[in-house]
């Protein structure tokens, strides 16, 4: 998987971060979100990489990148923390600007970068999600039934890792057979590698650690953003599944263009086709979504 892409492992100043790159021109981060690794980028990064130099990398916490101490606070596994990683790494690469595009957990990080770093992004594309504030604002009974995590991984350890480190097969087959994608999205090889990046207890502490910050730093520093007034400078696309939730769920309120705009001027994009893990049940039409905006 990825073959062609070249392995670094870089050190950041709280951790240390796995990526794989190829390809040339202007650079682009991807970021995974959960269950993932940087491998749900397989199908999609070597159609970028014809005219992008890409870089695969695993968040703290996540598949081969290194894990971070804990604070009672949750800091080292929040997203102003993680987007921090990227911007060492990226420069490390020899990048001091660079478009990112993220899904899930990572779109979540890519957009706290953009805020946090607007000198390092220039463009920024978030898949299938909301911010996290707006989210939890706005969480209900289908938030909690349909994307589980979000309130059992944040509850108090040790509950989450020892559910976690008991069953990371049924965690994972949840996941990627029950959030609206296809079960031949996911080849046995990268279930497996899914499952085995569950198998470590230091990388299931600070996923759950993570899921914390969501609930808590993460929703502090939106709202300090909304109240100080500070917005995404870059232009931003949003795309999401045509079959899941976000599709619906905030109709009323004009939908995730509508809810991103209260964060960015220039915000576009619209559904792709798939349940949430488009990025690997469409990869043609998600790199062809991808690359438009980026050129």
């Amino acid at each position: 998987m990825l073959s062609g892409f070249r392995d670094a492992q870089i050190q950041t100043a709280g951790t240390n971060i796995f990526v794989r790159c190829a390809g040339s021109g202007a650079p682009l981060l991807l970021l995974h979100g959960f269950p993932q690794t940087h491998l749900m980028w397989r199908d999609v990064a070597p159609l970028l990489a014809r005219d992008f130099t890409v870089v695969c990398a695993d968040l703290r916490g996540y598949g081969r990148s290194g894990c971070p101490a804990a604070l009672p606070d949750h800091s080292p596994h929040a997203k102003r923390a993680m987007a921090g990683d990227m911007v060492e790494v990226m420069k490390a690469l020899g990048f001091d600007s660079f478009a990112v595009a993220g899904h899930d957990r990572g779109g979540r990080v890519a957009y706290r970068m953009a805020l946090d770093y607007p000198q390092a992004v220039t463009r920024l594309a978030v898949l299938d999600i909301v911010p996290t504030g707006t989210a939890w604002d706005r969480a209900d009974a289908r938030l909690a039934l349909a994307f589980w995590p979000w309130s059992l991984l944040a509850q108090a350890e040790p509950l989450p890792e020892r559910l976690l480190i008991a069953a990371p097969e049924a965690i994972v087959d949840n996941a990627i057979w029950q959030w609206g994608s296809r079960a031949e999205t996911f080849p046995a090889e990268v279930r497996a590698a899914y499952v085995e990046a569950l198998g470590d207890p230091a990388h299931v502490h600070a996923i759950c650690e993570e899921y914390r910050a969501a609930a808590s730093l993460d929703r502090e520093h939106d709202a300090a953003d909304l109240a100080a007034g500070h917005r995404i400078a870059c232009p931003t696309l949003a795309l999401w599944s045509a079959e899941g939730g976000l599709a619906e769920w905030y109709a009323d309120e004009g939908g995730p263009l509508r809810l991103w705009r209260d964060w960015a001027d220039d915000v576009r994009g619209g559904p792709i086709p798939g349940g949430h893990f488009f990025p690997e049940e469409r990869p043609h039409e998600t790199a062809a979504a991808l690359a438009a905006f980026l050129k």
